[in-house]
């Protein structure tokens, strides 16, 4: 497996191998691309906060939905990786790999490890995700062999 640089992943748009939208070329990185928040689930209050800022109570999970969709082609895969600022102000989150073959916007499980409330605005770029070649594609891509989340749009937790 190899690692996509930021030219690799402009060639791999322009050849339909992999998509993101919307597309922001300030958030593009030298090995990957920020995803920025579209909604935050607070499970303590139940809340669904769309716009604005989420006020995140002290120690309380809540999840993320990411604004972009993202379309993985039949060799790529990617690893997300938390934003350096958010891991610094006390932010735990969940990530795991984006199967080769997955459409769609990222649910990211997170918690307030902080003994004090936190804001995060909507919008804010939150995750880096990190897109890798594969030696050869999948005997069945992500929507054939679960396809559970496939073209979600928002936050999903079932």
């Amino acid at each position: 497996m190899s690692i996509l640089s930021d030219i690799d992943i402009k060639r791999c748009i322009q050849k339909n191998e992999l998509g993101i939208e919307p597309f922001v070329e300030k958030n593009l990185t030298p090995n990957g691309y920020d995803l920025s928040i579209d909604e935050v689930f607070i499970r303590k209050t139940d809340e669904h906060i769309k716009e604005g800022m989420a006020k995140i109570p002290a120690k309380t999970w809540f999840a993320i939905s990411t604004k972009e969709f993202v379309k993985m082609g039949s060799k790529i895969t990617s690893q997300l990786w938390i934003r350096s600022s958010y891991a610094r102000k006390g932010i735990m989150a969940s990530f795991g790999k984006v199967d080769a073959g997955f459409h769609g916007t990222l649910t990211i499980s997170c918690f307030n490890s902080n003994d004090e409330p936190l804001e995060i605005p909507i919008g804010d770029r939150f995750c880096q995700i990190v897109f890798e070649n594969m030696q050869s594609a999948p005997s069945e891509l992500y929507d054939k062999k679960s396809g559970n989340y496939q073209n979600q749009k928002g936050i999903k937790l079932k």
